[in-house]
C-alpha cells in the first residue's frame, strides 16, 4: 500500500470522530445551512443543505453537484468569517479541520504565508521571492513587538525567543520542521538574520560573530545541499546552530553541529537530482581556475552525468562560486586553504572518471585506458600523492595474518567500490573540517549563560527507492515529533494534573512504539543492523529475514508481498517502504587502511591533516563503527539540549509537489498538518490554558496592576488571585505553583500593565515638559524683544529702500518707453527701406534677365541662319564638283579612246604627210572645260548643263589630226590630269563626309539648344509665379507696416506721418503717384518654344523685341516710389 492510499484510508477512518470540535454550544445543521463535506479530490468542499431525511442530508456542493451524506460527517461553515481569513486560527468561530484548511488556503492566495496556531507558527512555502516581507523596515517593526500584535511572521517568533531569553534568562530554541521542500532552510536563514539584527554589533566593528554566522550558510549550503526530486536546495545534513549572547544581549559566540551527511550522494545520484552544489560551482569557476584543475563541462564527469540535470532555473553557478569564496574570506579561511579545498573537490571529480578493466591474473584489475590513466595522474597530482600508490590503494588490499602479510588484488567491480569509498571518505572528512573551521573561526563564549538554538534538519522523506539515508532521516523526524508531542501534548496535560487544574484528558497519537521499533536495545532495527554488520558472512537478505522474524507481530512493521529484502515502517506521517540491499554497507563507517596510509603520506599538509595517522588502539577500533548507533547517540544529545531549552515551533508546509507558486493542494497540505500535530495542538491549546506563569514570575510582572495588595501580608497565591479579581478576568485557574490563563488573557494583562506604565510615564513627562517649557518660554520672551526691535528697524529701512526704488523705477520706465518707441520707429523705417530695396532689385534683375535672354535668342537666330545658308552652299558646291569630276573623267576617257584609234591609222602614214591640226582646237576645248569646271553653279540645274558641256567637249572631234608626238603628249597630260582628278575626287569625298558629320552634330546641338530654350521658358514662368506670390506677400507686409505706423503715431503725439502707405487694388493705375507700392503686370510671351517650325527663331525675335518695348515703357515710371 502506498503512502497516498494509506493517508486516504487514515483520513476517512478518523476524520469524523477525531476533530469534531466547536467553540461554544453545538450547532444544529438544518435546511439552508452552509457546511463542509468530505471530498476525495479537494479533501473538503463547501455546500448548502437542501433537504434532510433522517440522518442523511441532500447537499448542493459549490461545484454544482448534488450528493447525499450522513449528518455526522458534516461540519458547519462560518459565513461571517473575514474574506482574508484570520491570522490566528484559535480565533476561528468553528475550529475544525476544514476551517483550518480553508483559512490557510485563503491567506495563501493573498500571499499571507504565515499563520499562528496559538504559539505555533505555520509557514507555507510561496515558491517565489517576497522581498517586502524581510527588509530592514519589517525587522524594525517587529523589534520588541509581542507575538500577536502584528501579523504573523517568522521575525515575531525569533523576537519572542530573544525577549524571553533577555527577560527571563532562559535558553530558548526554535525548531523548524516540515518535509523536504517546505522551506525550512530559508526560514532558518531568516531567523538567523533577525537574531543577528537584534544582537548584532555596529558595522564599524569589522568581522563580527553575527556576520560569520550568516556567512556560514553559503559555505554549508555549497557543500551540504543538493537538488532532490522535491526541492532544488535540499539540506542533505542536519544542522543545529547555537547562538550565544552576553549579558547585554549581543551575540558573543556560536557553534554549529551537523548530523548525518548523505555521503552516498557523492558517488550515486538519480535523475533528475543533482550532486552537491560545490561540484557544479567549481565547473563554473573562472577559466584560469578550471584550467588549473583540468575541469570542464559537468557532463564529462561520472559523478555528475548520472543525471540529466546540470543547471537550476534562476541559479547562476558562476555567481554562487564567487559568493562562496567571499563567504570563506569572511569566515577566516585563508586563500591557501581555499585552494586546497577546491583541489580536493576537483580530485574527487577526476577520481570518479577512473575506470577499471580485468587484469592478466584472475580477480585482478588495471586502469582501463589512457583517459582513465590521465584522471588517475590528475587525482594523484591534486592530492599530492604517488600515482602508483594511488593505483595500488584502489586495486589491491593487504591482509595481515599472524604468519605473514598477504596482498590480494581486487576485481574491477571491487576496485570501483573501493574508488567510490575513497571519494565518500575524502568528501566526508572535508565537510567535517569545514564545520570545525567555521566553529573555530566564529568562536564560542565560555562566559555566556544564554543561547538560542535554531534547528534545521531534513524533513520526512518517502521516495520510490528509500535506503539507509531515508531510514535515518525519518528516524530523526520521529524523534522530533516525539519531542513536539511531549512538549505540546504530554507536558501540558501532565502539568495540569500536577497543578490540580480541572482538565478533561484528551487522547492523541503517540509515536513511542515506532521509536522503540527503531532504537530499542536489544531487539531494535539499529541493534539488529549492527549485529549483522559484525558478522562477515551476513548479507542484506539474512538481515531482512531477521527483521521479518523479529517484528512479524509488530503493528508498525509490515512485510511487503513478493519482496525478499524490503520492509515497511508505519511512521507518524505514513508508510515508507525501505530497500535493505545497501543497509549493511552504508552502516559501516571505517576507512580502508590503504586509503588511510595513502592520504596520510600526502605531500599536501591539508590533505594529510584530514587523515592523521591512527594509533594502534584506534586502528583496531576503526575496523568497524556503526553509523546508525553513532547517529542515535547524536540524536539523544540533541534531544537533551532541546529539553533544556524553551522551545518555539515553526511548522513549514509545502503547498504542492510541483514547486510552483499559487498552487494549493488540499490533500498534500492536510496530510502535513495532521502528521505535524498542528491540529492536535490547536485543539489542546484552545480547550486548555496556553499561558501559565509561576506565582513569583506573575507577581514580578504584574504587581504594578494592584500595588495596594502588597501592603498586606498575603501569600503569593492569594496575592495573584486578588490582582486578577481587581482586573476583572474570569475563566482563569490558579494551581499549586502557577497561574493558568486562557488564550488572550495574557495579552490583556500585558495591555493593562502597559497602560499603567503609559499613565505613569505621562505624568512624569508632563511635569518634566512643563518645567522645560517654562524655562524656554522666559528665554524666548527675552530673545523675542530683541528680535522685534531689530525687525522693526529693518522693516523701516526696507520700506525706505523700496520707496527710493519705486521713484527710480518710474524715471527708468519713462526713459525706456521713449527709447522703445524710438527704436520701434527706426526698425519700421529700416524695414520699409529694406523692402523697397528688395523690390527694386528684383525688378532690375528681372529686366536684366529678360534683356539677356532676348540678346541670347538674337545671337542664336543669327548663328542658325548663317549655318543654314552655309550648309546649302556647301551642298551645292559639293554636288557641282562631283558632277564636274565625272564629266571630266568621261571626256578624258573618250578623247583617249579616240586618240588611240587615230594613232593606229596614223602609223601607216608617213610623218611628213600628217597635217597638223588647228593649233587652237585643243586650247579652246581645254579652256572651255576649265571654265566649266571652275564655274560656280548658280542654279540647281547647273550640274546637268555643265555635264553636258563637258561631255560635248570631250566627244568633240578635232578639226585636224595632230602628229604622234603631240598625241602622245596630250595622252600623257590627260592621263596625269585624270589621276589628279581622281585624287581630288577622293579628297572631296572625304571633305563631304566630314561636312555631313559636322552637319549631324550641328543638328544635335540645335536640338539641345531648343530643349534648353524650352526649359528656360518653364523657369521664366516659374519665376514669374514666384514673383507674383512674393508681391502678394509683400503687399500683406506693407499693410501690416501701415497698421504699425498708424499705431505708433497714436502712441506719441509728437510723431508726424512721414510716408503714406496705400496698397491699391490690382485695377488701379500703375502710373498714379498716390500708390506707394505698385507692380507691373507680368509680360506673357506667346512664343511656343516647342514648335519645330523653321520660322520659330523669327517669332522669338519678334516677341522679345515686343517685350523689350513694353519693358522699357514700364521702366519709365519704375515699380517703386520712394516712401520717405
Amino acid at each position: 500500500m502506498g503512502l497516498l492510499e494509506y493517508l486516504k484510508r487514515y483520513f476517512y477512518a478518523w476524520q469524523a470522530p477525531y476533530l469534531r470540535i466547536r467553540m461554544g454550544l453545538p450547532e444544529n445543521i438544518i435546511v439552508g445551512s452552509h457546511i463542509w463535506l468530505g471530498d476525495t479530490e479537494l479533501v473538503w468542499i463547501d455546500g448548502e443543505v437542501l433537504n434532510i431525511n433522517g440522518e442523511d442530508a441532500e447537499i448542493q456542493t459549490s461545484d454544482g453537484k448534488r450528493v447525499v451524506a450522513n449528518l455526522g460527517k458534516l461540519y458547519p461553515k462560518d459565513m461571517d468569517a473575514p474574506a482574508a481569513g484570520v491570522d490566528d486560527m484559535t480565533k476561528l468561530s468553528y475550529l475544525h479541520e476544514p476551517g483550518v484548511l480553508h483559512n490557510l488556503e485563503t491567506r495563501y492566495e493573498i500571499n499571507e504565508i504565515y499563520t499562528y496556531t496559538g504559539n505555533i507558527l505555520i509557514a507555507i512555502n510561496p515558491f517565489q521571492s517576497l522581498p517586502h516581507l524581510y527588509d530592514a523596515y519589517t525587522m524594525k517593526r517587529y523589534k520588541g513587538a509581542p507575538v500577536g500584535e502584528l501579523s504573523p511572521h517568522v521575525f515575531a517568533i525569533a523576537d519572542s525567543a530573544y525577549r524571553e531569553m533577555i527577560t527571563e534568562g532562559k535558553n530558548n530554541s526554535i525548531l523548524v520542521s516540515g518535509e523536504s521542500g517546505a522551506g525550512k532552510t530559508e526560514t532558518t536563514k531568516m531567523l538567523m538574520r533577525y537574531l543577528a539584527y537584534l544582537g548584532g554589533h555596529s558595522t564599524a566593528e569589522g568581522r563580527t560573530v553575527e556576520k560569520q554566522v550568516l556567512e556560514s550558510n553559503p559555505v554549508l549550503e555549497a557543500f551540504g545541499n543538493a537538488k532532490t526530486v522535491r526541492n532544488n536546495n535540499s539540506s542533505r545534513f542536519g544542522k543545529f546552530v547555537q547562538i550565544q549572547f552576553d549579558k547585554y544581549g549581543r551575540i558573543s559566540g556560536a557553534a554549529i553541529r551537523t548530523y548525518l551527511l548523505e555521503k552516498s550522494r557523492v558517488c550515486q545520484i538519480s535523475d533528475p537530482e543533482r550532486n552537491y552544489h560545490c561540484f557544479y560551482l567549481l565547473c563554473a569557476a573562472p577559466l584560469e581556475e578550471r584550467e588549473k584543475y583540468k575541469l570542464g563541462d559537468p557532463k564529462l564527469f561520472h559523478y555528475l552525468n548520472q543525471s540529466n540535470c546540470y543547471e537550476l532555473v534562476g541559479v547562476n553557478d558562476a555567481h554562487d562560486y564567487l559568493t562562496t569564496k567571499r563567504a570563506m574570506d569572511i569566515l577566516g579561511i585563508s586563500q591557501s586553504e581555499q585552494d586546497s579545498i577546491f583541489r580536493i573537490v576537483a580530485a574527487i571529480l577526476h577520481l570518479g572518471n577512473i575506470k577499471f578493466a580485468k587484469g592478466e591474473e584472475s580477480d585482478s584489475s588495471v586502469v582501463e585506458d589512457e583517459e582513465s590513466k590521465f584522471h588517475l595522474q590528475m587525482t594523484a597530482k591534486l592530492l599530492m600523492c604517488d600515482p602508483f600508490a594511488l593505483e595500488d590503494a584502489l586495486c589491491k588490499r593487504v591482509m595481515i595474518t599472524p604468519e605473514e602479510i598477504i596482498k590480494r588484488t581486487l576485481d574491477p567491480i571491487a576496485a570501483t567500490v573501493s574508488r567510490d569509498g575513497l571519494a565518500k571518505t575524502i568528501y566526508s572528512r572535508l565537510f567535517d573540517w569545514l564545520v570545525d573551521k567555521i566553529n573555530v573561526s566564529i568562536g564560542q563564549d565560555p562566559t555566556s549563560k544564554c543561547l538560542i538554538g535554531v534547528l534545521d534538519i531534513y524533513g520526512f522523506e518517502s521516495f520510490k527507492t528509500n535506503s539507509f539515508e531515508q531510514f535515518c532521516i525519518n528516524f530523526t523526524n520521529e524523534k522530533l515529533q516525539q519531542h513536539f508531542n511531549q512538549h505540546v501534548f504530554k507536558m501540558e496535560q501532565e502539568e495540569y494534573t500536577r497543578e490540580g487544574i480541572d482538565w478533561s484528558y484528551l487522547e492523541f497519537v503517540d509515536n513511542q512504539d515506532v521509536l522503540d521499533l527503531i532504537e530499542k536495545k536489544p531487539g531494535g532495527i539499529i541493534a539488529l543492523l549492527d549485529e549483522a554488520c559484525m558478522f562477515p558472512k551476513s548479507t542484506y537478505e539474512t538481515f531482512s529475514q531477521k527483521l521479518y522474524q523479529t517484528f512479524k507481530d509488530h503493528k508498525r512493521f509490515i512485510k511487503p508481498k513478493l519482496a525478499r529484502s524490503n520492509f515497511t515502517i508505519v511512521h507518524y506521517a505514513g508508510e515508507v517502504q525501505y530497500q535493505s540491499d545497501q543497509f549493511l554497507d552504508k552502516n559501516k563507517d571505517y576507512v580502508v587502511p590503504e586509503h588511510q596510509d595513502l592520504l596520510s603520506a600526502s605531500n599536501c599538509a591539508f590533505v594529510s591533516g584530514l587523515f592523521p595517522p591512527l594509533s594502534e588502539d584506534k586502528a583496531k577500533s576503526s575496523k568497524f563503527s556503526s553509523i546508525g548507533s553513532r547517529f542515535k547517540l547524536q540524536l539523544q544529545q540533541l534531544m537533551e539540549t532541546l529539553n533544556s531549552t524553551e522551545p518555539h515551533y515553526i511548522r513549514c508546509v509545502k503547498p504542492n509537489n510541483l514547486l510552483k507558486p499559487s498552487i494549493f493542494e488540499n490533500m498534500n497540505v492536510m496530510q502535513q498538518l495532521r502528521s505535524g500535530g498542528v491540529l492536535e495542538a490547536v485543539r489542546i491549546k484552545c480547550a486548555g490554558y496556553p499561558t501559565h506563569r509561576t506565582f513569583h514570575d506573575f507577581l514580578t510582572r504584574f504587581h504594578i496592576l494592584a500595588p495596594e495588595v502588597f501592603q498586606g501580608s498575603f501569600e503569593e497565591k492569594d496575592t495573584c488571585r486578588k490582582i486578577l479579581e481587581k482586573i476583572g478576568l474570569t475563566d482563569y485557574q490558579i494551581g499549586e505553583t502557577k497561574v493558568f490563563l486562557r488564550a488572550g488573557q495574557m495579552a490583556e494583562l500585558d495591555a493593562r500593565r502597559a497602560g499603567v506604565f503609559s499613565k505613569s510615564a505621562t505624568i512624569i513627562q508632563r511635569q518634566s515638559k512643563a518645567h522645560t517649557d517654562r524655562k524656554m518660554f522666559v528665554t524666548f520672551r527675552k530673545a523675542s524683544i530683541c528680535v522685534q526691535s531689530f525687525c522693526r528697524g529693518e522693516l523701516a529701512r526696507t520700506s525706505f529702500y523700496f520707496m527710493k526704488r519705486e521713484a527710480a523705477a518710474v524715471k527708468i520706465q519713462k526713459n525706456i518707453r521713449a527709447l522703445l518707441a524710438r527704436k520701434t520707429y527706426i526698425q519700421i523705417k529700416f524695414s520699409v527701406v529694406v523692402l523697397q530695396t528688395g523690390f527694386r532689385s528684383i525688378a532690375a534683375c528681372d529686366e536684366f534677365r529678360y534683356r539677356k535672354q532676348s540678346k541670347a535668342s538674337i545671337v542664336v537666330q543669327s548663328f542658325w541662319r548663317r549655318h543654314r545658308a552655309f550648309s546649302d552652299y556647301q551642298k551645292l558646291k559639293k554636288a557641282s564638283k562631283i558632277s564636274q569630276y565625272r564629266w571630266r573623267g568621261r571626256a578624258s576617257r573618250s578623247e583617249l579612246h579616240e586618240q588611240k584609234a587615230s594613232g593606229k591609222v596614223v602609223e601607216t602614214e608617213s610623218p611628213a604627210t600628217q597635217e597638223p591640226s588647228s593649233p587652237t582646237g585643243d586650247s579652246e576645248n581645254s579652256g572651255k572645260m576649265e571654265a566649266l569646271i571652275t564655274q560656280e553653279p548658280s542654279s540647281p540645274t547647273g550640274d546637268a548643263e555643265n555635264s553636258g558641256k563637258i561631255e560635248a567637249l570631250i566627244t568633240q572631234e578635232p578639226s585636224s589630226p595632230t602628229g604622234d608626238a603631240g598625241n602622245s603628249a596630250k595622252i600623257k597630260a590627260l592621263t596625269a590630269e585624270v589621276e589628279n582628278l581622281k585624287s581630288m575626287l577622293q579628297a572631296e569625298q572625304l571633305r563631304a563626309n566630314e561636312c555631313e558629320r559636322k552637319y549631324s552634330e550641328a543638328q544635335e546641338s540645335n536640338y539641345e539648344i531648343r530643349r534648353k530654350l524650352d526649359e528656360t521658358e518653364k523657369r521664366v514662368h516659374q519665376l514669374q509665379d514666384s514673383l507674383n506670390r512674393m508681391i502678394c506677400c509683400m503687399s500683406n507686409q506693407v499693410s501690416e507696416l501701415k497698421m504699425i505706423l498708424s499705431t505708433s503715431s497714436k502712441l506719441s503725439s509728437t510723431f508726424r506721418p512721414i510716408a503714406r502707405v496705400d496698397v491699391t487694388s490690382s485695377t488701379s493705375d500703375t502710373s498714379s503717384t498716390d500708390s506707394d507700392f505698385t507692380f507691373p503686370a507680368p509680360v506673357s510671351t506667346s512664343v511656343n518654344f516647342s514648335s519645330p517650325s523653321p520660322n520659330s527663331f523669327q517669332l522669338i525675335v519678334q516677341d522679345i523685341s515686343a517685350g523689350d518695348v513694353s519693358g522699357s515703357e514700364s521702366d519709365k515710371d519704375g515699380p517703386f516710389d520712394d516712401v520717405f
